[in-house]
């Protein structure tokens, strides 16, 4: 029993502590004071915004980033082994290879003796094989050889195959063999997703739930920090937050903490309003009464100088003129590409409204697909008819077309300083900073921004164009948890066409309400609701044809329609509470100016009590307006 309960206790004793740690870039501060612990077996989600600092965070604590200042303490005998973002290079070697080059020396016996085993009897180097064994014996390299090939077996990787024949996603399983083969104590996985289609995040989902060590990672796919996660840590402004909690309880948690500071932000905006009011009024403030008083209103301003604005990312999506009710009809469309059938007699009707997502596996054909319905590629067979007064905006996928020379003011403008947003002249910089770009950046080169600024880019130039059929090839690659959440509501209150391609399960599932599913051999097949609806489904081969899948299409929008709407009244009541009480507020500090003057008691008594009066009743109304406000929150 009492071995029982010292195991208990130490799967819970911290193996990493970070105290105090602090870390700049120049003078943009990435970590301030920062304070995390890591417990064994834990799953750390870390979250934030991108260039928040997440992958710094990863590295400091593999011991691959230095930090300015801050203590670091590791147990003993821990292996970290971080999976990184870049994919191994296509080359001619094999996967076994690949995997054993991790354990270098021996990796490269290990590599040897597989390639001689490889071979026909004829052709056998038995003096070599012998030597080999004769080494690997000494090295214990059996060890390691029963271990690569039960990873290998175990992520559905073929030894024998070569890197140079395998796509992206299974470059990625390769990588991440190559990380778990060495049994890592702590497993770090910087945005493991990318490259993987959504039968590989499952896939890898499965893997992560299964491994036995304490896992770090920094991902943007929702279901996965959902599913896999046991904590979240959050970086906001140089600043670590841990939440004890799943996914999507640390979102609430987060929305309420950021709701509390702005509400702490406003109640202290107006202390330090009423203090400089009093020092302005000619008080003789160096008496030795006042004299607190003035050194409280320093500590105020300083305080106030020290806090980390809030920005907010704002982006809108201007329809233009409604299209036709017919965007695009399909008539037994065909298509191939180097012999291979792409897509195979398909029919398919998009109308007006419309929001559908293309699932499929990497290299299926889904950008294929865009491009016929965009009229980018001409059709092998059947024919594309297209709707009226259509105004397209198409997001590609390929950030490699962005000029990396060019600066992003000229971008987004080219070459002119006012855009016109939503019917107004906005300045390219005032816009820019509604996606969070600042004015250095405005002015830099593309090259200088991270991948999921360029993708961020790319939105804004998407939404900087009058548009009704918006056509998205994997617009949430590389962005952030926030930009995605955002994308996603301006998605849904769009009333103009939406044709997206994403591996983002819960992305799909918030704004599609059709989804056209590559079944394989060209054959494509549309399923109305969105992934879930479609994975879910008994029998998701029974697609539903015809007039009857329109209608469920337009009543899956509906419902999508009327939960927006509940949503879009709670937060319109919520600003109205809000302007509510910020007019209380400012009559209130109107009024308490007023009493603080010299002034006032020059009054008389009938005047001053009447004042004293007003002011109960606008701290009434306004504790009243706060308890509103609340109930509304808890909503």
């Amino acid at each position: 029993m009492l071995a029982d309960k010292r195991t208990a206790i130490f799967a819970f004793m911290p193996i990493a502590t970070l105290t105090k740690l602090s870390l700049a870039f120049g003078t943009d501060q990435i970590l301030d004071g920062i304070d995390l612990s890591i417990e064994r077996r834990e799953r750390l989600a870390f979250t934030g915004r991108n260039g928040a600092g997440k992958s710094t965070l990863l590295g400091i604590v593999a011991g691959d980033v230095l930090v300015d200042d801050g203590e670091i303490w590791q147990a003993d005998g821990l292996k970290f082994v971080t999976l990184a973002q870049s994919l191994p290079e296509r080359s001619d070697v094999t996967i076994y290879d690949a995997v054993a080059s991790v354990f270098d020396e021996l990796g490269l016996l290990l590599a040897e003796y597989y390639r001689l085993t490889q071979r026909t009897a004829d052709q056998l180097d038995t003096k070599r094989l012998g030597q080999l064994q004769a080494s690997l014996d000494h090295l214990d390299g059996w060890n390691i050889n029963h271990r690569i090939e039960a990873t290998l077996s175990q992520l559905n990787l073929e030894p024998a195959a070569v890197l140079s024949s395998l796509s992206g996603g299974w470059l990625k399983r390769v990588a991440i063999a190559q990380s778990l083969v060495q049994e890592p104590d702590v497993w770090i996985l910087d945005e493991p997703t990318n490259h993987l289609d959504i039968e590989g995040i499952e896939w890898l989902q499965n893997v992560l739930l299964e491994f036995n060590g304490t896992i770090l990672f920094v991902s943007h796919d929702r279901q996965l920090m959902q599913a896999v996660a046991t904590a979240i840590v959050y970086i906001d402004r140089g600043r670590v937050t841990r939440y004890n909690c799943d996914y999507l309880n640390f979102v609430d948690r987060r929305d309420k903490d950021l709701e509390i500071e702005i509400a702490q932000d406003r109640q202290f905006d107006i202390k330090l309003k009423n203090e400089e009011v009093w020092i302005r009024q000619g008080i003789k403030a160096r008496r030795t009464r006042n004299e607190g008083r003035v050194k409280a209103l320093k500590l105020l301003r300083e305080e106030r100088s020290k806090r980390l604005p809030i920005h907010e990312l704002k982006m809108q999506v201007d329809r233009g003129v409604a299209s036709g009710k017919l965007v695009k009809e399909a008539v037994n469309i065909g298509k191939s590409i180097a012999d291979k059938q792409i897509i195979r007699d398909l029919d398919l009707i998009v109308q007006r409204g419309d929001r559908i997502g293309i699932l499929g596996p990497n290299g299926c054909g889904k950008s294929t697909l865009i491009k016929l319905l965009l009229g980018e590629l001409e059709p092998d067979s059947g024919s594309l008819k297209t709707g009226t007064r259509l105004q397209v905006a198409y997001f590609d996928q390929a950030r490699e077309k962005l000029d990396q020379q060019q600066r992003v003011h000229d971008y987004i403008a080219e070459g002119r300083d006012f855009l016109e947003i939503g019917g107004k002249d906005l300045h390219v910089i005032s816009y820019l900073q509604n996606f969070l770009f600042n004015p250095d950046q405005a002015r830099a080169p593309i090259r200088t921004l991270s991948g999921g600024e360029q993708n961020r880019l790319l939105l804004a130039k998407l939404f900087s164009i009058s548009a009704n059929f918006l056509v998205l090839d994997e617009p949430t690659n590389d962005l952030d948890v926030e930009t995605l959440e955002l994308l996603e509501s301006l998605l849904v209150d769009y009333d103009g066409t939406v044709l997206l391609v994403s591996h983002d399960r819960a992305f799909l599932d918030n704004v599609v309400s059709s989804v056209l599913v590559f079944e394989g051999d060209g054959r494509i097949r549309e399923y109305v609701g969105g992934y879930a609806d479609w994975a879910s489904s008994e029998n998701p081969r029974a697609a539903i044809p015809g007039k009857q899948a329109e209608a469920l299409k337009q009543n899956a929008h509906e419902e999508r329609k009327k939960e927006k709407a509940a949503v879009q009244k709670r937060l319109r009541d919520l600003d109205k509470i809000t302007a509510k009480i910020e007019a209380v507020e400012r009559d209130l500090a109107s009024l308490n100016e007023t009493i603080s003057s010299p002034e006032f008691f020059r009054l008389s008594a009938d005047e001053q009590t009447s004042s004293y009066e007003k002011a109960t009743q606008l701290e009434a109304e306004l504790q009243k307006r706060m308890l509103e406000w609340e109930a509304l929150e808890e909503l």
